[in-house]
C-alpha cells in the first residue's frame, strides 16, 4: 500500500487562481503607478516650494520601486495547510451483518425461459 505524504486538498485552504493573483498585482501596480504620476505632478505644480514639494518628490522617486517589489510577489499571503476531513469523523467500527443472505435478492433464469420476439 502507497503510504501518502500529505493529506488530501481541502476545498477550503485551495489558494486563489494564478489568474486571480496575476490580476490582483497588476491592480496594485497600476494604482501606486497612478499615485507616483500625481506626486510627480505634484513636485512642480506645487509653489511656493517646501516640504509639501520634498514629500512629493521622494513618492515619486521611491514609490516605482516598491510597486515593482510588490507586483512580483506572486502568492505571498500565508499559506494555509489542508485539513483532512476524516480527521474529524467519528471512528466507528465494522458494520455487523445479522443476516447476509437475507439481504440478497437472486435471480436466476433458466435456460429454457428466453424471450421471443412477435414475429
Amino acid at each position: 500500500m502507497k503510504h501518502r505524504s500529505k493529506a488530501p486538498q481541502s476545498a477550503t485552504s485551495i489558494d486563489e487562481s494564478p489568474e486571480d493573483d496575476e490580476t490582483a498585482r497588476m491592480k496594485r501596480y497600476v494604482i501606486m503607478m497612478a499615485v507616483r504620476t500625481v506626486c510627480v505632478v505634484l513636485a512642480f505644480a506645487v509653489q511656493p516650494w517646501g516640504w509639501q514639494t520634498f514629500v512629493f518628490g521622494i513618492g515619486a522617486v521611491f514609490l516605482p520601486y516598491f510597486a515593482v517589489v510588490l507586483a512580483n510577489q506572486a502568492n505571498a499571503h500565508v499559506r494555509t495547510s489542508a485539513v483532512s476531513p476524516e480527521r474529524y469523523l467519528d471512528a466507528h467500527g465494522p458494520a455487523t451483518q445479522a443476516d447476509p443472505a437475507g439481504d440478497v435478492i437472486r435471480i436466476d433464469e433458466a435456460p429454457g425461459d428466453e424471450k421471443r420476439s412477435p414475429q
